[in-house]
């Protein structure tokens, strides 16, 4: 399969589709693209028009496996026969133990784990800050800049830009509190590595010591997803889990974009030699169905009272078998070897790229997760939004579908299937640099 444009994109029953969305869907939710898509296999996507797209965002970084992944799709029939809702807080069923076992053996550390499942990322950040505080008795809990957790109250609070999530919601949750990131490109004294680890966890020393009360949890994306794709240091995430052992703070990494391969092992945390007390899952646990997870350690998950912990759709029986299967085929089909060779294809073509394109600033990520900053100057870091806004734009009307994101509004991320071909994945990079190349 290959890109194929039979209107112009979007095409006519794409926008009028959209005129429809207007008149009956709140205005709020936004889109990345106008494109209204009918079907999809593997990396691509066939709209209602009729075209034939490149998938470079997987829905958010959720179908590493790709689109209708044939035994993703076969186990949620097998499921679909048996059993679709019985609600585990009234009549338990196995597929979710199943889950809960795999995921306590294959999540980073030794020790005993315990597991929950929930539908978003939003729900296990949320349970995971109830099960912290249920561990510790205290409140207060650290997030970062450019983070996001979520939506729901607890998540937005954690959630680090302002417009569009945080404004005009009202007060938030108290008891949080903010430190920096290590974020080295546009770090204030400087890009050396171990200067920005120490001043930034310098930084992250003074935080605590300002609070009235210990915190309960801090919690961290290891790399950081809308926030630009900037992965921590290994050495911050060491002393940062070495302090959280000290104190007695539940660590916990939020690996809910960064999670199943998206960076070439099956959790970031791996790479980065770091062992949280709880780890968030989601995205592309369910291969395409809404499931998440908080896996940890046994006596922090068993903290919260029985009952105080659950959900009605929590652990569905087919997003269960989903994710069995995206676990199984993981394994069958040695993905994460593929995603390492991707990972190294991109980041080869990408620093070539911006050799050329002097619009780049900054190529970062982990294995196949990787974002491209864009500058207005490399000397002055000026970001440019305008630009990666209108490069989607370009792309799309190309026939190849990607996202922004960062803080700023000024990265593009990669986050296509992990098993997308090679030959197809350099076709929509060349695409990509004919956008930047036509719009710098």
């Amino acid at each position: 399969m290959s890109i194929q444009l039979k209107t112009k994109v979007p095409g006519p029953k794409s926008i009028e589709l959209m005129k429809r969305r207007s008149e009956a869907v709140l205005k709020s939710p936004f889109h990345v693209t106008p494109i209204f898509v009918k079907r999809a296999k593997g990396a691509f996507l066939e709209d209602v028009d009729g075209n034939i797209l490149l998938d470079f965002a997987s829905g958010i970084g959720v179908l590493n496996l790709g689109h209708l992944n044939p035994h993703i799709v076969q186990a949620i029939h097998q499921q679909a026969d048996q059993l679709l809702h019985a609600s585990f807080n009234v009549t338990p069923y196995e597929v979710y133990i199943e889950l809960c076992e795999k995921l306590n053996q294959l999540t980073p550390g030794s020790f005993k784990k315990k597991s929950f499942l929930a539908n978003s990322g939003a729900e296990v950040v949320e349970n995971a800050i109830k099960i912290a505080r249920a561990f510790t008795g205290r409140n207060p809990v650290i997030c970062f800049e450019h983070a996001f957790h979520g939506r729901t109250f607890m998540a937005l609070s954690l959630t680090y830009k302002e417009k569009p999530y945080r404004a005009g919601f009202g007060n938030l949750m108290p008891d949080v509190h903010r430190a920096h990131y290590p974020f080295a490109y546009r770090w204030p004294s400087g890009e050396e590595p171990a200067r920005v680890v120490k001043e930034c966890f310098a930084e992250f020393k003074h935080l605590i010591s300002s609070l009235k009360e210990k915190p309960a949890a801090v919690i961290i994306e290891p790399v950081l997803g809308e926030g630009g794709f900037i992965p921590a240091p290994k050495e911050f995430l060491k002393l940062l889990q070495d302090f959280c052992e000290q104190e007695k703070i539940v660590s916990i990494a939020d690996e809910i974009q960064s999670g199943f391969g998206r960076t070439g092992t099956l959790y970031a945390c791996e790479q980065l030699e770091w062992t949280p007390d709880l780890i968030l899952s989601a995205k592309g646990l369910g291969g395409g169905l809404p499931i998440s997870a908080v896996t940890g350690r046994s006596e922090i998950m068993d903290a919260a009272p029985e009952g105080g912990i659950g959900g009605t759709f929590g652990g569905n029986p087919l997003s269960c078998a989903a994710a069995l299967a995206v676990i199984e085929t993981i394994q069958k089909d040695h993905l994460l070897e593929k995603a390492k060779k991707l990972g190294q294809f991109l980041k080869s073509h990408l620093v070539a790229m911006q050799e050329r394109q002097i619009r780049i600033g900054n190529i970062r990520g982990l294995g196949p997760m990787l974002g491209i900053e864009f500058v207005k100057d490399r000397k002055t870091k000026e970001a440019d939004p305008e630009l990666a806004k209108a490069l989607v734009k370009f792309c799309y009307e190309g026939g190849l579908i990607t996202m922004t994101s960062g803080s700023l509004g000024n990265v593009v991320r990669l986050l296509m299937p992990l098993v997308t071909e090679l030959k197809d994945v350099e076709e929509g990079l060349k695409i990509l640099e004919a956008g930047i190349a036509s719009l710098s």
